[in-house]
């Protein structure tokens, strides 16, 4: 079974950029799509951008402009480039393996990797 793994995530000042990583242990290309999602505390967990196989993407209101979903199959990897961040962008960030971008998740998740952005 294909595993996917977050990490990227760390402090930075409002403005900053971040770059998230999901390491799949094997060929992501066996997966439709992979989407990252984030969650606040106190918030539900909610869809930030998904990319497909064929590299169509997908963003949140809140993403689109400021964040970049893109995949590096030789990697098997995908990635969230995260510019211009706001401490509302403060959240653990997951990753996940989906049907399709339109689908929402259905797998358990990981650890994700926390986001932290000051004011």
């Amino acid at each position: 079974q294909v595993q996917l793994v977050e990490s990227g995530g760390g402090l930075v000042q409002a403005g900053g950029s971040l770059r998230l990583s999901c390491a799949a242990s094997g060929n992501i290309l066996r997966f439709n799509a992979i989407g990252w999602y984030r969650q606040a505390p106190g918030n539900q967990r909610e869809s930030v951008a998904v990319i497909s196989r064929d590299g169509s993407s997908n963003y949140a209101g809140s993403a689109k402009g400021r964040f970049t979903i893109s995949r590096d199959n030789a990697k098997n990897t995908v990635y969230l480039q995260m510019n211009s961040l706001k401490p509302e962008d403060t959240a653990v960030y997951y990753c996940q393996a989906i049907p399709s971008i339109w689908s929402w998740p259905s797998g358990s998740w990981g650890q994700g990797t926390q986001v932290t952005v000051s004011s």
